[in-house]
């Protein structure tokens, strides 16, 4: 089970850049094919922007042609949360932090067959990256 985080509007305006508070936590969605993460192909774990939880392990990236990096998988299902959006007149499930709740993107029931389906949309703006170590 994931420690919650919980932080004034305050605390999260100070803590985190524009972007990353709009993204984050006021559900705000970045212009496709402008995150710095959608191009990355370190290996390495996305974390929350927000709180650092470890959130997607680079192997479960994929190539979706979206605008937006795209994984197959969290890399804990504990570490992720979902619940209904029908904000902009469209049904989606968004995700979310499980330790903040920051907004994180979507999941659509789209992505590789062979590894679950599922095509996890994130915005580049509620992560961050760690590479990891060479040896």
């Amino acid at each position: 089970m994931v420690r919650r985080i919980e932080k004034t509007d305050e605390e999260w305006r100070r803590e985190l850049s524009p972007e990353a508070y709009a993204v984050t936590r006021k559900g705000a969605t970045e212009r496709a094919f402008t995150g710095r993460y959608y191009h990355c192909d370190e290996e390495g774990m996305y974390r929350c922007v927000a709180c650092g939880t470890p959130l997607f392990e680079s192997g479960a990236k994929f190539e979706s042609g979206s605008g937006w990096p795209s994984l197959t998988r969290p890399v804990d299902a504990e570490n992720v949360a979902t619940r209904e959006d029908s904000s902009h007149g469209m049904r989606r499930v968004e995700v979310l932090c499980a330790a903040c709740d920051s907004h994180l993107g979507h999941v659509f029931p789209d992505g590789p067959a062979d590894d679950g389906g599922l095509r996890f949309c994130v915005n580049s703006a509620a992560l961050d990256f760690e590479p990891r170590e060479k040896k």
